[in-house]
């Protein structure tokens, strides 16, 4: 018999464990908590009784319904004595210490160890706070209907940006993660500031991978678009989603920098600006925000790549404000 289908077999386990072991250092970064601790009990291969078990001989008595309800989100664990045993669940499943008590610090949707009132997802900052439009953007997520937590956020998002030859903001491309903190879900509003003249009107959004165009807002007086991304899937809570989705633009003025808002904390975001050979910066430098109107602190000047014609940042744990590149022409 050919050996063959059998290390298929055996590199596929390993490929699935790899997978496994990055989903579950995703969860401990972004959360929430129960899919964390669903993850790290199905990577260990550890059945609930075991839990129970083991958790009974350091003193600990947890019973397998509350073990259940913590990992399905139907409970969260907060008294003194729950707390003590997600500590001695992370010595047990061997992840860092802190790793699974640091998620619950967000604030619960719920009743303490009572019954939940709401999917877990992480704290949101109000676009008030991100955009200096936060009334324009406000607006048109009101008459498209949406609610004010789209029911996502964030785990990965990988953006380009393409400055041309007259120094306008030409096209930016997002490839973006989410994952649902409630179910149905089912689309993703994307917005859109141009630069001081641009015409929304002539703003084109083209959909990428697994999603298509909807319905699509502008507001003239800012420069604001709000499009509606529409899933090929509806998502359960806890789901994970890739999809792909551009703004083609080259309407406004001359372009200075660009800034991307985060209503969420956690996950990666990766910032590429690539410029024309013919308009080349003499200087760009990443920056952060805590809100649209305070200071700009953790500045750092960014190299431009010679061949490419590129810089970049990379944020490996976003946190809820701003982050951008501006660059300096003359």
């Amino acid at each position: 018999m050919p050996r063959l289908p059998y290390v298929n077999v055996h590199r596929g386990a390993r490929v699935a464990h790899h997978d496994a072991q990055a989903d579950l250092a995703q969860l401990l970064r972004t959360g929430p908590f129960h899919l964390a601790l669903r993850a790290a009990l199905a990577l260990r291969g550890l059945p609930l009784q075991r839990v129970r078990h083991h958790l009974a001989h350091r003193g600990i008595s947890v019973g397998v319904t509350s073990l259940c309800y913590w990992q399905q989100g139907a409970r969260r664990p907060q008294r003194p004595e729950s707390l003590r045993a997600v500590r001695a669940l992370e010595e047990l499943l061997q992840l860092p210490s802190g790793s699974l008590i640091r998620l619950l610090q967000t604030p619960p949707y719920g009743n303490g160890d009572g019954a939940r009132t709401g999917a877990d997802r992480p704290p949101a900052r109000s676009y008030r706070a991100l955009v200096a439009a936060s009334g324009a953007v406000e607006g048109l997520i009101a008459e498209l209907g949406a609610p004010a937590d789209g029911g996502l956020h964030t785990v990965g998002h990988h953006e380009r940006v393409r400055i041309g030859a007259d120094r306008r903001l030409l096209r930016r491309d997002s490839l973006q993660v989410v994952r649902a903190h409630r179910d149905g879900v089912d689309r993703y509003l994307a917005i859109h500031h141009g630069d001081p003249g641009c015409d929304p009107a002539r703003v084109a959004v083209p959909a990428g991978d697994n999603c298509r165009t909807g319905r699509v807002r502008t507001h003239p007086e800012t420069g604001v678009v709000v499009a509606e991304l529409l899933f090929d899937t509806r998502l359960r809570s806890g789901d994970t989603y890739v999809f792909g989705y551009g703004f083609e633009d080259g309407t406004g003025g001359v372009s200075t920098e660009y800034v991307r808002g985060f209503s969420f904390a956690g996950g990666q975001y990766v910032l590429q600006v690539g410029f024309h050979e013919d308009a080349l910066p003499v200087r760009c430098l990443r920056f952060a925000q805590a809100s649209a109107g305070s200071p700009r602190g953790a500045r750092g000047d960014l190299t431009l790549t010679g061949r490419h014609r590129t810089v970049h940042l990379v944020e490996q744990g976003v946190r809820p404000g701003i982050l951008g590149i501006a660059w300096d022409w003359d």
